[in-house]
């Protein structure tokens, strides 16, 4: 019996064939992480604008890189530990759908997302870690962007055809 017929591939699995996906899921998470950081910010200083505070367009820019190196890994953390099996889910679907592959990672982002922010929500001793994900909508602005996130992984990492480079 030859090894083809065993199973094996037919060239010896390389890191390679492992570096792009692995590479697409860590572009996808910071696209995700930065969009959530910085719809969080924006939430945040609408909030303190209400209030009354004139907030200039250069506080919100520094606010928006501060956050984005402060709060940006601790939110790509949440993302990462909402993404994992939710994406793993994805991944086992899609070998039975490959139809709906983009679809899967889709959702999958997004019910990963919505389900990390309300277990690290159920564990936070304040009401909220998160301002932004008080509201429906503040959370579904964030879940837009794992969502896209989700979008991006799957095209950058979709199986490409025998032979293609």
């Amino acid at each position: 019996m030859s090894l083809l017929a065993a199973g094996f591939p037919e060239e010896p699995v390389t890191w390679r064939r492992h570096l792009r996906p692995l590479l697409a899921f860590g572009l996808a998470l910071l696209f995700a992480a930065a969009w959530g950081t910085l719809v969080q910010t924006q939430f945040n200083l609408a909030a303190l604008a209400e209030l009354g505070l004139t907030i200039a367009p250069t506080t919100r820019m520094l606010t928006s890189a501060q956050d984005l190196a402060g709060f940006g890994p601790i939110y790509a953390g949440i993302v990462l530990a909402g993404w994992l099996p939710a994406f793993a889910v994805a991944a086992w679907l899609s070998r039975r759908w490959p139809a709906g592959r983009t679809a899967l990672y889709v959702l999958a982002a997004t019910a990963g997302l919505v389900a990390a922010v309300r277990v690290v929500d159920a564990a936070a001793p304040m009401p909220v870690l998160i301002y932004a994900t008080r509201t429906w909508v503040g959370l579904a602005c964030m879940a837009i962007g794992s969502g896209l996130g989700g979008a991006l992984f799957a095209a950058w990492s979709r199986p490409r055809a025998k032979g293609a480079r």
